[in-house]
């Protein structure tokens, strides 16, 4: 934190202790185990990188590291919950109540489909601050994304074998 505020700025350096308190006390000592939205509150801490990368650069935090913020938000749930779905028997064993544990699979993909199609959405915020580029990758990327995240709910409705991985593998790529 002393090497980020002296080298950058004390916002980034504010920001940064903000995001590590959040973390440990808020996401990993209160929700981690008690709530099966667990994922979305540490997904918050997760996003925190890009606006203080944004504040250590520009002394500011603006609407583009906000938007940028959301993306990952967004991100996150059919990120980890598609792992989570492969990996439940684990996820169960440790006592972390992550949605896939404590909810049916078709109630889990449901909600793997609606966060992807709302984080590609969100990403079209981006826009004013980019190009056409950017354009076409987003509407590229963001429906293959939407249309595994499709394909995996209709695997886990026809009652088939479940492979959530692909999406899992798939939003890595996405994100970069």
């Amino acid at each position: 934190i002393l090497i980020l505020g002296f080298g950058a700025n004390w916002l980034a350096a504010g920001l940064g202790v903000a995001a590590i308190f959040f973390y440990v006390v808020v996401y990993s000592l209160v929700l981690k185990r008690r709530t099966e939205q667990n994922i979305v509150w540490g997904g918050a801490a997760g996003c925190t990188p890009v606006v203080i990368g944004w504040a250590a650069v520009t002394g500011t935090v603006e609407w583009p590291a906000l938007v940028m913020f959301g993306v990952i938000f967004f991100w996150t749930p059919p990120h980890f919950w598609a792992l989570a779905m492969r990996y439940r028997e684990d996820y169960a064993a440790a006592g972390v109540p992550m949605l896939p544990v404590v909810a049916p699979a078709p109630a889990v993909s449901v909600r793997i489909v609606v966060y992807s199609w709302v984080m590609v959405a969100w990403s079209l915020l981006l826009l004013p601050a980019t190009s056409w580029v950017y354009l076409a990758v987003a509407l590229l990327g963001g429906a293959y994304f939407v249309f595994r995240a499709h394909r995996l709910h209709h695997q886990v409705k026809s009652g088939g074998e479940i492979s959530p991985m692909p999406l899992f593998h798939l939003s890595n790529i996405y994100l970069c």
